[in-house]
């Protein structure tokens, strides 16, 4: 497979069902990747277990399928995609086969990929890039002046960052967390926290106003930050596609791959789709889930012609598969503002 070859990922969380929303930016993942001659990942972020779900896992590939958003590799690991032999022939592919080369960088369920993680972090460790933190969230809440950023939460106003990694074996009855030194690293690395978005144009911020970020949870879980960084690094992923509301995530990544010597993806960040409220699509806007929709009797090509109307790739919401919108997708098309969801319109575009 040529170095040089897009490689995409789809990184559903089975913390639940997968809706409207997760879809269109499945969508657009797939169809960057695709329409580059690209390859594609499955990958399933399921270390945030309080919140997974045992049934949602197969849910969402059931649901990326129904879509007819296919990968070349993913957790079942079988050849997929436009260059993929025929089902079942996987023993007698050839040696070259281009998705080969992905297959080698499983697992690709999160909670098999432990080891690597750790080694992440003793790498961070050796090189005392992390501090051992004892802060809980009240703590930082009463200690910042910062307001708050995205969905994180106020700003770490750097407590504990006094402190280096031996310090940890003086900590065994405190529960800590390790946080990256992000803004002395940015700082001594002369590291430019700003990068050019695929959809969103440039962006930039101040390491102050992000703060330094846990990579390990107090319970010994890889922090999201950490694990995708190491996921795309050895997945050879090219581009990442995800919501906008990830933007922040952004910038301490970029600093990780910094830390690392590894080169960044590039990234594309989608606006949300957003209820009549303004906020994030959830119940209360309606069941808005693929599977309901689905068990509805709506065809796939009828949601996804939809999805691709509403990101501008088409003039009317005519029903239409990922394949029949390759050709149609361009980033300079697609809206860089949410997308209010209107249940009851699009219901009446989607009804059978």
């Amino acid at each position: 497979m040529s170095p040089d070859r897009i490689i995409g990922r789809l990184a559903p969380s089975p913390t639940g069902a997968q809706h409207v929303g997760n879809a269109r930016t499945y969508l657009l993942a797939w169809l960057s990747a695709r329409s580059q001659g690209g390859a594609v990942i499955l990958r399933i972020e399921d270390i945030d277990s309080p919140r997974v779900k045992p049934w949602a896992m197969q849910q969402a590939m059931d649901d990326l399928r129904w879509l007819g958003l296919d990968w070349d590799t993913g957790p079942d690991d079988v050849l997929k995609g436009p260059e993929a032999p025929a089902p079942g022939l996987s023993d007698s592919i050839d040696e070259t086969h281009p998705a080969l080369a992905l297959r080698a960088s499983g697992p690709y369920i999160q909670t098999q990929r432990l080891s690597l993680y750790g080694s992440a972090l003793e790498e961070l460790k050796s090189r005392e890039l992390i501090y051992p933190c004892t802060c809980t969230r009240s703590d930082i809440e009463a200690a910042a002046s910062a307001p708050h950023v995205g969905q994180e939460g106020p700003i770490y106003p750097g407590t504990c960052r006094h402190r280096g990694v031996a310090d940890a074996v003086s900590l065994t009855e405190r529960p800590f967390a390790w946080r990256f030194r992000f803004e002395e690293f940015s700082r001594t690395a002369g590291l430019s926290t700003a990068y050019t978005d695929l959809l969103s144009g440039p962006q930039s911020a101040r390491p102050e106003e992000l703060g330094d970020f846990v990579v390990c949870k107090a319970d010994g879980t890889p922090a999201y930050q950490l694990a995708v960084v190491v996921d795309d690094h050895a997945m050879g992923v090219t581009e990442v596609v995800r919501g906008d509301d990830l933007i922040p995530s952004t910038f301490r990544q970029l600093a990780l791959y910094a830390a690392f010597g590894w080169s960044p993806p590039a990234f594309a960040h989608v606006p949300l789709v957003v209820g009549s409220d303004g906020r994030r699509l959830a119940k209360r806007h309606g069941d808005t889930r693929l599977s309901t929709i689905r068990d509805e009797g709506i065809r796939p090509e009828q949601l996804v012609g939809y999805l691709a109307w509403t990101c501008g790739l088409q003039e009317q919401p005519q029903a239409r598969s990922p394949r029949q919108l390759l050709d149609e997708f361009r980033w300079d098309r697609v809206p860089r503002t949410p997308l209010v969801f209107d249940a009851a319109k699009a219901a009446q575009m989607l009804r059978p």
